[in-house]
């Protein structure tokens, strides 16, 4: 082989995450380069120098011996981390315009569905009662993003330009202009206290598992337009206490939630949330990763690579992204 092989290891089960569907956008931007998708007998694993994976099996990745890079197809890396064999080498993580313009989208079609009052709305609509309800302005309400990084900030700088009052909490210092932005635990509850929609974009790492529950939801803003504070989460399901965040929606707490993430995925048919007056639902595809831009992304980084220059996004496994 005159170039290192690429292996291609997706689990996925949804249209999007067809590993064929991958295997020919890698084919053909990886002119000349083996692209092997597993699993298959049919190569020597001595060959293989990069891999593109989602969702990899514990133990695939430790069979090659002359790995050099692994490339994750989408923006999570906590299934990963969690590999204790996962073998020494630098792992990057997808980093595109059209994933963060598609995150992007999401959160501002959430802030937007509860700053109208769409599930007041569609209720009114499908008992057929005509009764508006005062609508506030956009700057009366504050948008706490949690989670600052690419697409934390590309979000925030959008719904500021809609009007929205925008903060940010990140774990180190940020400056983003127009956004009010606050770092670290000590100033965590300022942050928490300002917030009317609580947006979560962390990443999930063991600081970070069950971030939003009870404590964190009690202390969020009770004096907005809203009349009480709405989460939405689109960074992982490990970042939520579902638990808490029922019982906050029961008893008035929380005031409504868009949920994109689930400690278990698919979410099991006998989840409240399914059913939930106050849930908004969507099944993991608030970013959906686009095949087109993500293998030509894993081409140029290998190339770059190869060529003696720098990996872009890779990550920091002391803190987990």
């Amino acid at each position: 082989m005159t170039k290192g092989a690429l292996a291609l290891l997706v689990h996925g089960g949804t249209e999007n995450w067809s590993p064929q569907r991958w295997k020919d956008r890698f084919d053909e931007v990886c002119a000349g380069r083996p692209v092997l998708q597993l699993p298959s007998t049919s190569f020597d694993p001595a060959d293989v120098h990069y891999a593109a994976v989602w969702k990899p099996q514990p133990g695939e990745l430790a069979a090659f011996p002359n790995l050099r890079v692994i490339f994750n197809l989408g923006a999570g890396v906590d299934a990963l981390m969690a590999d204790r064999s996962l073998p020494d080498v630098p792992l990057v993580r997808v980093a595109v315009t059209d994933l963060t313009a598609r995150m992007t989208e999401y959160v501002v079609l959430h802030v937007l569905m509860h700053h109208r009052q769409e599930l007041y709305l569609r209720e009114s609509q499908r008992e057929k009662r005509w009764a508006p309800k005062s609508q506030w302005a956009a700057g009366a309400v504050t948008v706490g993003i949690m989670g600052l990084g690419t697409l934390g900030a590309d979000a925030a700088d959008v719904l500021r330009r809609l009007g929205f009052r925008v903060c940010g909490w990140s774990r180190s210092p940020k400056a983003i202009d127009g956004i009010d932005c606050f770092h670290g635990e000590a100033q965590f509850d300022a942050f928490l206290r300002r917030t009317d929609i609580l947006v979560c974009l962390l990443p999930l790492t063991p600081e970070t598992r069950h971030i939003l529950n009870r404590d964190v939801f009690r202390k969020l803003n009770r004096t907005s337009p809203l009349g009480a504070p709405v989460v939405i989460n689109a960074g992982r399901g490990g970042l939520q206490n579902e638990a808490d965040i029922l019982q906050c929606l029961d008893d008035g707490t929380l005031g409504g939630a868009s949920l994109d993430v689930y400690a278990t995925e698919p979410l099991p048919a006998d989840s409240r949330f399914w059913t939930h007056p106050k849930v908004v639902l969507t099944p993991h595809n608030a970013a959906d990763t686009d095949p087109d831009e993500i293998s030509k992304y894993v081409a140029q980084q290998i190339a770059r690579f190869e060529a003696g220059g720098a990996l872009e996004n890779v990550v920091d496994r002391g803190r987990g992204y």
